[in-house]
This record gives structure tokens, C-alpha cells and sequence, in this order.
């Protein structure tokens, strides 16, 4: 696994929600971490240096080496990201979770499925790739979680697929989700079929003129 990248959190000693807008006004992110074996803390964080992070991962669900600075004194602690909340319009960070994690304990996070190569079937035969599933939870211990799960699909042909049970994760790596769950797939492409129409087509009424019905008068007095 890569080496965990560096965050700086500050303990957040005001609350209350006119003190998460004077936060977001200074460009901070409000948050929180908790753990296992310590109260929940609130945070905030630099809204730029989270944004640096996330742009540089695969997923949001991310093994940060986190910095918690309250007053004078700093600790370090192995922080998992959890969740992150967006703005549903402007998409800006709203809210981040962190969870504390031990290098000792084994943790589940979902890590993102990536695919490697084009499929037989897409490249001979016009094929598409289909993705059923775009992560996967695995269960493993911190240093051992993989930044992205990467699945071979070059030799997938059309009507063939690949389940979660059929990815070879990294040692360590155990994956939580079911295994029987379709990962990626091949079918057929259907551009270019032809719509059979069963249905026939109404007779249109015959539209009958003023010139139709003077002829047929002339003839009823002749």
C-alpha cells in the first residue's frame, strides 16, 4: 500500500449552526472523528487541503495519516475517511467523518473496481463492457487496504462475465460483498437492430373536395 497522505485537523471548540457558518465563511470544512475507544471529537480542516486529497484518490473512502491540533498540543492518528457530504448543487464539501483506526485491527472499506485492458468481445466483436458493480467492501488490516482493486477483462468474450469471487484481491485483502454478485460483463451490442413493425398501418379516409362533390352533383342532374 502507498504511504497514507497528510491531513491537518483542528479540534473545533464552538458548535451550534451559526458557528458551522462563521467555519465555512474561513474556507474550513466542518467534521468529526471518532473511534472505537474515544468520544467522538468535532473537527475542521483546510476546505482546500481535503479537496487536494480527494482529487488525488480513486474513491472517497480514503487512509489519511491525520494531524489533530487542539490549543498547543498535536496528536497523530490513523484516520479512515468515512463519509463525505456535498452540496446537491454547488457540489462543495459540506461535511467530512473521519473514523480512528488501529494498525492492528482490520477494518471494511469499500475500494473502488477498475478495469485493465479491452475485452475480446468488444474488440472482435463490437461487444460492451457492462459494469454491474463499481466497488467492492473488503475487509482487511489498514496498511494492507489497496487504493483501488484492479480487474483483468481482456479475455472476456460476449455472453461471458466475471463475479466478485473470480477477482484476485491482495493478500490480506478479503472482500465482504457477495461473491456470487456479477462484477463485470460483456454483451452484445444492439445499435443497428431493426424494429420489426407487427402492427399494419390504418387505411387513411379518402378526403373528398368540393370539387368531388360538384362532379358527383352535375352527374345526379344529367
Amino acid at each position: 500500500m502507498a504511504q497514507q497522505p497528510k491531513l491537518k485537523a483542528h479540534k473545533r471548540t464552538q458548535l451550534g449552526r451559526n458557528a458551522i457558518k462563521q467555519i465555512k465563511g474561513k474556507g474550513l470544512v466542518p467534521g468529526v472523528i471518532y473511534g472505537t475507544n474515544q468520544a467522538p471529537m468535532p473537527l475542521q480542516v483546510h476546505n482546500r487541503e481535503l479537496s487536494t486529497v480527494l482529487a488525488h484518490a480513486s474513491s472517497e473512502h480514503i487512509l489519511v495519516q491525520l494531524e489533530i491540533v487542539d490549543g498547543n498540543q498535536s496528536t497523530n492518528k490513523l484516520a479512515l475517511i468515512q463519509e463525505v457530504q456535498h452540496h446537491p448543487l454547488k457540489r462543495g464539501l459540506l461535511h467530512v467523518d473521519f473514523h480512528a483506526v488501529s494498525a492492528t485491527e482490520k477494518i471494511t472499506s469499500s475500494v473502488s473496481i477498475e478495469t485493465v485492458g479491452e475485452p475480446l468481445g468488444v474488440r472482435t466483436f463490437g461487444g460492451l463492457l457492462e459494469h454491474s458493480l463499481r466497488s467492492l467492501e473488503v475487509q482487511c488490516y489498514p496498511q494492507d487496504l489497496p487504493a483501488v482493486v484492479r480487474v483483468d477483462v481482456t479475455n472476456l468474450n460476449i455472453g461471458e462475465s466475471l463475479h466478485v469471487r473470480d477477482i484476485q484481491l491482495p493478500p490480506g485483502v478479503e472482500a465482504i460483498t457477495d461473491g456470487n454478485l456479477t462484477a463485470v460483463s460483456v454483451v452484445a451490442s444492439r445499435v443497428g437492430e431493426e424494429v420489426t413493425e407487427t402492427a399494419e398501418q390504418p387505411t387513411a379516409p379518402e378526403v373528398i373536395s368540393e370539387k368531388k362533390v360538384e362532379a358527383k352533383a352535375e352527374g345526379a342532374q344529367s
